[in-house]
């Protein structure tokens, strides 16, 4: 179990190391490293995802580990309160980034539309009102990134508990 203490509230993450065991240690090994204290949800775009890990409040990106192995062939599914790993438009291009969908994005699922998908994670066990409330907030264009949160929302602690 992952919990991210967060300025709105705390959301509790199940991590499914069995489906998809690369993408999950790499996670978890963020997290265990402190990586992700301080960062915040970078991108908000409602009713679809929120988005964070890699960027601190001033908009500093961390220097990330190496890329790592599209797992998303698993069989999870890009539905509503899942965690998958952001990337770019090269299919192994993950790092530390990560998105909670907001709703049911099947479009993400492997293949997706560019033959890989999006690979999911884990998923939110608790906090849904948290994921929801960040889910609303308003956002718009800050230094050239777009749906961005108007008033920062930081994950001040992200941690393992047993």
């Amino acid at each position: 179990m992952i919990i991210f203490e967060t300025n709105m509230g705390n959301i509790h993450i199940h991590v499914d190391t069995k489906n998809a065991p690369t993408n999950a240690q790499n996670f978890i090994d963020y997290v265990n490293d402190g990586f992700y204290d301080d960062t915040i949800f970078h991108r908000v775009i409602k009713n679809f995802m929120i988005q964070g890990g890699s960027f601190t409040k001033n908009m500093s990106e961390k220097t990330t580990k190496a890329n790592i192995e599209n797992e998303a062939k698993n069989g999870l599914k890009n539905t509503k309160y899942s965690l998958a790993m952001a990337r770019t438009s090269a299919p192994h291009s993950a790092s530390s980034q990560f998105f909670i969908n907001t709703s049911d994005n099947s479009f993400l699922d492997f293949p997706g539309q560019d033959g890989w998908g999006y690979c999911v994670f884990g998923e939110v066990v608790e906090g849904f009102e948290i994921v929801h409330k960040i889910n609303q907030v308003s956002t718009g264009n800050k230094g050239g990134h777009d749906d961005m949160p108007n008033n920062s929302v930081i994950v001040n602690k992200a941690y393992s508990a047993s």
